[in-house]
């Protein structure tokens, strides 16, 4: 293998823009093809601002393995672009960590395309901590119990095994996981992914004094959530 300039490694984790296979708890607040674009922007915003990162190399892992030209239009700079291989989450995030750490790379950390307003410094941190020698594995909360963000500096392959992937016990169990077999976990900030109609209202309501502004993490998002305001959807008033 070549030489690497970076020696550290970000990758998101996304699925094929298609209606009717992303966002689909946002139905029937959205129809299929507003929830697909709505994604569409999630993966903007995440990438618009990982290009910040310094001495990070950046890297798109997609599904299903089929879907690359979706994905080209995303990496104009010089992003990585491979698929995500393994028949459920847990395989594919290890197989992730497997290949990438293999080729060289100290440090890998895998992101998810959902929570777009995600500040690039929480990004950053993750790889500070993989690389203080303290830490085996970091993990990013979410409010809903799983996690945005896993990094590693080896594999861990035992972490993604019987997970009850999308539920509320995700992290914990992992956590759980960690502390049995002694791999050292820490945790980033909590934040919120996008999921449900609460989340984007919520999303919505917290960025409004942002609405002006230029260049700040989710405006992509907020700015079609603001149409589809205008259009009817109810953002402004929180009630669920």
């Amino acid at each position: 293998m070549a030489a690497q300039k970076e020696k550290l490694l970000l990758v998101v984790v996304a699925k094929a823009p298609v209606p009717g296979t992303v966002k689909t708890r946002l139905i029937p607040h959205l129809s299929s093809e507003e929830a697909t674009d709505l994604y569409r922007c999630f993966l903007q915003d995440r990438i618009t601002t990982i290009q910040s990162l310094r001495r990070v190399a950046l890297a798109i892992a997609y599904t299903p393995e089929d879907a690359r030209d979706a994905f080209v239009p995303y990496c104009e700079n010089g992003l990585r672009l491979f698929p995500q291989k393994g028949k459920d989450l847990g395989e594919r995030l290890n197989n992730i960590f497997v290949e990438k750490l293999a080729d060289g790379f100290k440090a890998v950390s895998i992101i998810d395309s959902d929570s777009p307003d995600l500040p690039v410094s929480a990004i950053q941190e993750s790889f500070t901590r993989l690389m203080s020698d303290q830490t085996d594995v970091v993990f990013g909360p979410c409010y809903d119990g799983g996690y945005y963000l896993v990094g590693m500096r080896r594999p861990h392959p035992e972490l993604f095994v019987n997970i009850p992937w999308s539920t509320e016990k995700v992290l914990a169990n992992t956590l759980e996981r960690a502390s049995e077999l002694g791999v050292r976990a820490d945790l980033l900030s909590r934040w919120n992914d996008l999921d449900t109609i609460e989340d984007l209202i919520v999303f919505y309501n917290s960025h409004k004094k942002k609405a002006a502004q230029k260049g700040w993490a989710g405006e992509t998002t907020f700015s079609y959530l603001a149409r589809m305001e205008a259009k009817g959807l109810r953002l402004s008033s929180i009630q669920f």
